[in-house]
């Protein structure tokens, strides 16, 4: 990160241009920076309850610590950033664009990536609860380390997704649109039961 500028005076604006900028501990709740655009930003330990930050666009950013319930992010665009130990729930990310984006650490519940599209995407160390990967495109993502519990993939496409690194892997609907993924043999013995429901498959004895 380049020499970054301390930001701490008003609130977010619609369409607002931050570049260069550190957000320090700040509380961001229930402000609307939808459409804004985020440039060589680092956004440390701020709290983003209800934040608007639909369409934003975040590039080359590092985003650290986000707490919060129902942070919004609806179609907006990440590119090269860095989401370190965030502790989200609820959070809207459908229709969403994920270019050389990296989520370590944290806990994410019930994020809502529906539509969207990752591409050269790592999860590294995180539990994702109840992600919504559903209509997504993913492409070239990998999961390391990682907890992923009761996820939906249900109409998503997937092209070199690698989930030998999650423990466990948990998915509740998609499993037929698990092609272009790789998984272990451990794993496709914990998702058996799933898929021979799914394919309409009577297991006895």
């Amino acid at each position: 990160m380049p020499s970054l500028e301390r930001w701490g005076e008003g609130e977010l604006e619609p369409d607002g241009d931050y570049d260069g900028l550190e957000f320090l501990d700040l509380d961001l709740a229930g402000q609307d920076g939808a459409g804004a655009r985020f440039m060589d930003c680092a956004l440390t330990g701020c709290a983003v309850d209800e934040t608007v930050l639909d369409r934003a666009r975040v590039l080359d950013s590092v985003l650290t610590g986000l707490r919060g319930v129902g942070t919004r992010f609806a179609e907006a665009t990440f590119r090269d950033v860095e989401v370190v130990d965030p502790r989200l729930g609820g959070t809207q990310m459908h229709g969403a664009v994920w270019e050389r984006v990296v989520v370590r650490g944290g806990k994410i519940d019930c994020l809502n990536l529906r539509g969207a599209r990752l591409k050269d995407v790592v999860f590294e160390s995180c539990v994702l609860v109840e992600p919504d990967f559903a209509g997504a495109r993913l492409e070239r993502v990998e999961f390391t380390d990682c907890a992923v519990r009761e996820a939906d993939f249900g109409g998503a496409t997937l092209r070199d997704v690698d989930f030998r690194g999650a423990g466990p892997l948990e998915i509740v609907r998609g499993l037929d649109r698990l092609s272009g993924a790789v998984i272990t043999t451990a794993q496709l013995l914990d998702l058996a039961p799933a898929l021979a429901g799914q394919l309409g498959i009577r297991v006895e004895g």
